[in-house]
């Protein structure tokens, strides 16, 4: 060990997630990378003077958490728009709403996230639900996935959504007899103009609905709203021991913003943004991404990765099965068409860009496969780390092709109904009772050997890394149909830092301590490893630092 750290972990119990030294006592940094690991008495003597000495007081410290599956912008944003969580039914859903708009009069649309399906008595609102609840103001609310939204009529019409409309392939605008629209809108291609009637003009969903710039470009007032609001986001992350996001949504735009943030020391977390590549656009497209891949290489704001939609969620029967749901003739639809899914996949490829693909039904896993296969057959075997993100549900003749392809299941295990933020699915509803098995089955594709990284969707779910580990490791247990495995804490938490490092092509530069490796360390409040599985939520950040600067302090 050489030279003099400026900030120095001692009394911890640091995992190292560095198989060839797992364990050690304190963690030296310096000019923002990893100095040293070893005991407390080694490293108190590295410190140089005035360096920072932080005490772990017997606290977990491992590398800065990775979230590998977020919507920055959107999870910024809910921060401050209304809170639909905890309205469980109709009259909960009445007294927020009506809270939220009288105390907030000049909001331009009450825009609700993390809005219950099934609200009304069971059944998803329809706009005349909505307007009782608040006719004289536009009213939105998103459900928990950002896969649907409902509408109250004004905002409807403001929309030009009224009479409905064309969509893009995988969208619906819910119509109602008669010719209106219910207020039911699935999927982007039909909600994105509701959205643009919120607060931000819809700014912070555009990576997520077209994958372009605003139109007309933001005024220099809303560049700096939205600076100030995705700073917030970052720093609410930070809190909860991230030091990297990967999102799921890009445009330039996001891109422009984060280096803004940079360059003023306010981004609290490394980000990599992707380009979005919608089922409308046409291959042409794909050169925009190589050039946010040329221009963003950064190892705090970066890109090189293609974003794209196989399907919908299992909630609207959107998510595309290889069988009818139980008791109807759906199976989901496929947002791209095979022919050109697979030639963006083998252009995306051959551009030397990694692909991540939402996928959610065991038919629109098979169909993402089929296109890294494709991919694969035209240009070769590399090492291209392609991404299935969710895999909720897999046919069991598909979970050795993840593996034998190359590819990386990226999974949310707080999305599980057997987790603590979702109901159970109903058995006979939503699943045929031998698809249960193949639900949410971390386990069974990890001992596949194909590689299992853990992430939150935020905010589909709050960015809170223990909740979602408590998911992964201690399951709640509804008994048969369900057979959900548990993971052991070690794995989930290889998979939250080096398997996340990993997947991002920078297993040799961060997710582990080791001398040489980026300055990102979180320590945690307690010791991770005596907390019992089921209560492992309650531990917390108790420092987070990116870069060999410390981004939070609780």
């Amino acid at each position: 060990m050489t030279g003099k750290a400026d900030l120095v972990v001692l009394n911890g119990k640091v995992l190292t997630m560095d198989q060839s030294r797992p364990r050690a006592e304190a963690v030296a940094l310096a000019g923002g990378v990893i100095l040293a690991v070893g005991t407390t008495a080694g490293i108190r003597d590295l410190a140089a003077p005035g360096a920072e000495v932080i005490d772990a007081a017997g606290g977990t410290v491992l590398p800065g958490f990775i979230d590998s599956h977020v919507h920055l912008f959107q999870g910024s944003a809910a921060l401050d728009f209304m809170a639909m969580d905890e309205a469980e039914n109709a009259d909960a859903a009445t007294r927020t709403i009506r809270a939220y708009a009288a105390a907030n009069p000049d909001e331009p649309m009450i825009l609700g996230t993390g809005t219950a399906y099934g609200l009304i008595g069971g059944r998803n609102p329809t706009r005349h639900d909505l307007d009782t609840i608040l006719p004289d103001r536009p009213l939105a609310l998103l459900a928990p996935d950002i896969h649907t939204l409902w509408a109250n009529t004004m905002a409807l019409e403001r929309a030009g959504l009224l009479h409905g409309g064309p969509v893009p392939e995988g969208s619906v605008i819910v119509m109602e007899a008669g010719g209106n629209a219910s207020g039911e809108l699935q999927e982007t291609g039909a909600f994105g103009p509701v959205l643009k009637l919120s607060r931000t003009g819809g700014r912070d969903m555009l990576g997520y609905v077209t994958g372009a710039d605003p139109e007309p470009p933001a005024t220099e007032a809303e560049r700096a709203a939205d600076r100030r609001l995705l700073a917030r986001g970052l720093a609410h992350a930070a809190s909860h021991g991230i030091t990297t996001m990967h999102n799921m949504d890009g445009n330039f735009y996001q891109l422009e913003l984060l280096n803004d943030l940079d360059r003023t020391e306010e981004l609290k977390c490394r980000m990599q943004v992707p380009f979005h590549l919608k089922n409308t656009d046409p291959l042409d497209r794909l050169e925009e991404a190589g050039e946010m891949h040329r221009r963003y290489t950064g190892d705090r704001v970066w890109s090189g990765r293609v974003k794209m939609f196989m399907d919908g969620v299992i909630d609207t029967k959107t998510a595309m099965m290889t069988r009818p749901y139980p008791g109807t003739d759906m199976t989901g639809e496929a947002v791209f068409e095979p022919e050109h899914f697979n030639a963006a996949c083998i252009r995306a490829d051959a551009m030397g860009l990694q692909l991540s693909v939402h996928s959610i039904g065991d038919l629109a896993t098979r169909c993402t496969l089929d296109g890294f296969e494709a991919a694969r057959r035209a240009n070769g075997l590399r090492d291209s780390r392609h991404r299935i993100e969710h895999i909720e549900v897999i046919h069991p003749d598909d979970l050795p092709r993840i593996h034998a392809l190359g590819a990386v299941a990226s999974l949310q295990p707080r999305h599980s109904p057997v987790g603590d933020y979702f109901p159970l699915v109903p058995q006979g509803t939503l699943l045929h009772d031998d698809q249960y098995p193949y639900a949410y089955a971390w386990q069974r594709i990890r001992e596949t050997g194909a590689p299992v990284i853990f992430s939150t969707d935020w905010p589909v779910i709050p960015v809170d890394v223990m909740r979602n580990i408590q998911c992964a490791i201690a399951p709640e247990q509804p008994g048969a149909p369900w057979d959900v495995r548990p993971q052991s804490l070690m794995d989930t938490l290889a998979s939250y830092t080096s398997g996340n490092a990993w997947v991002e092509f920078n297993e040799a530069r961060k997710g582990q301590l080791i001398p040489g490796q980026m300055g990102d360390v979180v320590v945690m409040d307690r010791d991770l490893e005596s907390c019992a599985p089921g209560a492992i939520h309650k531990a917390r950040a108790m420092i987070t630092i990116c870069g060999g600067q410390i981004t939070y302090r609780g």
